[in-house]
């Protein structure tokens, strides 16, 4: 059913799934796993959007569980759940996870049960979703039962690309329970009857509702009837250039057919903020500990010239100053985003607490087609959220890594207030960091290593760098040395230093074993080899501490493309290898020239100096109980490091690859094959 909403501009109809043919109240709860704030992020984002649709969500973090009992739970509940490092559910989620894997249950004991869930991972590491995946199967084995299909979202691709079609399923998902749990109540049926696996996979994986309603409840055609206006809606195309059927498609235009489709746009996401600027105004040191092969999560702000931008676009200027109070709508069942400080000023809020760098998702980009003046406007970005536009968004949107900014200059009257961008910008996540350091060397401090991204111009956005990368690179350009003389940082005082905000990240496991006799074996090409300098530097003092002790065999893989330019930390290194710190550096350069007696099969990558070393790695792993360590790239040193590992224990014991993925597996689960790992 359509209605004529009062936001923005006129003639909007939005889809209401209306739960009045529910005898039961239309509620459901929403539990959370999550360490960075992503799987947070998304459940916040599923109870925001649940009122649109007609229902109110209780949302609750799975640590917390005084505020929940799954044991006796008859609303559907929705789990949303990531994984951290390469098999573990979050920390938050630990204890409900001992708790049902407690092996005294009953096979029957959630037999109540009706859920949905939503795994969070990384196709990068070995076990996709595995924190999710335990969850799920462990619920399934207690006798709970899907009311719809897991999703399970990869974040080597993009979150979005199965969170944003799993949320929009959801609804009607929902919906349909709802109404068999109604029918159930009131004919006196087993809900557990009503509510079997009801649903068949499309195309793309994701499973429906076998029903002969084709409608999709979430889009509308914009050549529909408005029923209480009695006229067609259409987008306003008075001014509209004709144009040549030479264009070619970019994010400002489209070509046929798509600039000629009737199309099939997301219902207009429902406002529930207010946001009031007062005068007034708005500022935050620590204790460092943690163990080498920790991480650090750096707080970053926004650029202060992107802010500013934003603020002259938004015509808030002269408000920056202003202290930002933030209410619900009335009559709103939403809540107001955690990540948004009240009376923080509108300058902290932009600059350290929203992504404006972020991606807009269809229904953001939705949402700014209300506010856009312009009809030839207004119909592109309507196309770009629309069914019809999917390519388009991917090519222009998605893919091309666009931004608000970047939509703001595109559509020049485009002119949204500062209350949507709060309900659509998420939060400003920190960028973890490996620690290159030992505390035990450098008490109170925490070296790290980081590339500088780099982003080329393209037709949707100028050129740019990472958002922490440059300015990390920015804050430390007043103390960069040439390469061989002293740090500038020995001549300035503590107070002259540049200084960044961190936060210690302490659920890692990638820590070197606690008995120093197990030998190890590191692979850190490139800035991988960052962590490892931590743990030869907490080798070189336990070492002095301990003199008598003993320690097992170094070993130290690294891999860079030209031996003059990009060896990090050789001095280090080669002291460490000097000293017996560590027992074998080999190293390898991807690019160099072959050397003076025209050697052309020296080894390029760490991969093939593995294989050159494979009785010595298979004899640590397998006879001495040692332990592995991985540390760089995923897309690809990753994966050649690990299939030449299953080359190499295969080749030892002479079985076949699966037989040798079973032996991997199982050096994962004794910690001794650990990766730290990134995109």
């Amino acid at each position: 059913s359509g209605r004529i909403s009062g936001r923005g501009g006129a003639n909007q109809v939005e889809n209401v799934i209306t739960p009045t043919a529910f005898s039961v109240a239309a509620r459901f709860l929403i539990l959370y796993g999550s360490q960075r704030g992503q799987a947070q992020s998304i459940a916040e984002e599923i109870g925001q959007q649940a009122a649109e649709h007609g229902f109110t969500a209780d949302i609750s973090c799975l640590s917390n569980q005084h505020k929940y009992n799954v044991d006796h739970e008859i609303r559907p509940v929705v789990f949303v759940v990531s994984t951290t490092g390469d098999v573990d559910p979050p920390d938050t989620a630990q204890k409900f996870v001992r708790k049902i894997k407690n092996k005294s249950l009953a096979h029957d004991h959630f037999s109540h049960l009706r859920y949905a869930l939503l795994a969070l991972g990384d196709t990068n590491y070995a076990n996709f979703c595995n924190g999710g995946k335990t969850i799920d199967s462990r619920l399934q084995q207690l006798g709970a039962k899907h009311f719809y299909a897991t999703g399970h979202a990869d974040d080597g691709t993009g979150l979005e690309v199965v969170v944003d079609p799993w949320i929009e399923g959801l609804w009607d998902a929902l919906k349909k329970l709802f109404s068999s749990m109604s029918t159930s109540n009131q004919q006196g049926t087993d809900l557990r009857d009503c509510t079997q696996d009801n649903y068949h996979k499309n195309a793309s994986g994701q499973e429906k509702n076998k029903s002969d309603l084709e409608v999709d409840l979430h889009l509308l055609k914009l050549s529909e009837v408005d029923s209480e206006k009695g006229k067609t809606i259409t987008s306003d195309t008075s001014d509209v250039e004709t144009l040549s059927t030479a264009l070619v498609a970019s994010l400002k235009q489209s070509v046929p057919t798509l600039s000629e489709s009737v199309l099939n746009v997301p219902a207009l996401p429902a406002s529930y903020l207010e946001v009031h600027l007062e005068q007034g105004s708005t500022e935050r040191e620590q204790n460092i500990a943690y163990q080498p092969g920790d991480a650090f999560d750096i707080l970053c702000p926004n650029r202060a010239s992107e802010v500013e931008e934003l603020l002259l676009r938004l015509d808030l200027q002269t408000q920056n100053n202003c202290a930002v109070q933030v209410n619900l709508l009335k009559n709103s069942t939403a809540k107001v985003p955690l990540h948004i400080p009240q009376n923080g000023s509108l300058q902290f809020i932009l600059t350290w607490c929203l992504e404006i760098r972020s991606t807009p998702k269809k229904a953001f980009v939705r949402a700014l087609a209300d506010f856009t003046q312009n009809g030839s406007e207004k119909r592109r970005l309507l196309e770009l959220c629309s069914k019809e536009g999917s390519a388009d968004y991917n090519s222009f949107v998605r893919d091309a890594n666009v931004c608000l900014l970047d939509l703001l200059r595109a559509f020049p009257s485009c002119l949204p207030p500062l209350s949507l961008l709060f309900e659509h910008l998420t939060k400003l996540q920190p960028r973890a960091y490996s620690a290159a350091s030992s505390s035990l060397q450098h008490p109170g401090k925490v070296h790290f290593v980081f590339n500088v991204v780099e982003f080329p111009a393209r037709p949707e956005h100028p050129a740019r760098t990472g958002l922490c990368t440059g300015w990390l690179a920015d804050h430390v350009s007043s103390i960069l040395r040439p390469l061989g003389t002293v740090p500038a940082s020995e001549h300035l005082g503590t107070s002259a230093l540049p200084k960044v905000s961190t936060i210690a990240i302490t659920y890692y496991t990638f820590h070197l074993p606690a008995d120093p006799s197990i030998p190890v074996v590191m692979v850190g090409p490139g800035t991988g080899v960052a962590s490892f300098i931590g743990f030869l530097e907490q080798r070189e003092k336990e070492r002095e501490v301990n003199q008598e002790a003993t320690f097992g065999e170094t070993w130290l893989f690294f891999g860079c493309r030209h031996k003059d330019k990009d060896f990090l930390f050789r001095e280090e290194l080669e002291r460490f290898a000097h000293n017996r710190i560590l027992s074998h550096l080999i190293v390898c350069f991807s690019r160099d020239e072959p050397d003076a007696a025209g050697t052309l099969n020296s080894p390029t990558y760490v991969q093939h100096n593995l294989r050159l070393h494979a009785k010595n790695v298979a004899s640590i792993l397998l006879k001495d109980k040692g332990c592995l360590y991985v540390c760089g790239d995923a897309k690809n040193m990753a994966k050649d490091v690990n299939d030449t590992l299953l080359e190499i224990i295969g080749n030892e014991l002479q079985i076949d690859k699966l037989d040798a993925m079973k032996i991997v597996a199982g050096l994962r689960e004794e910690k001794r094959y650990l990766q730290d790992i990134w995109s």
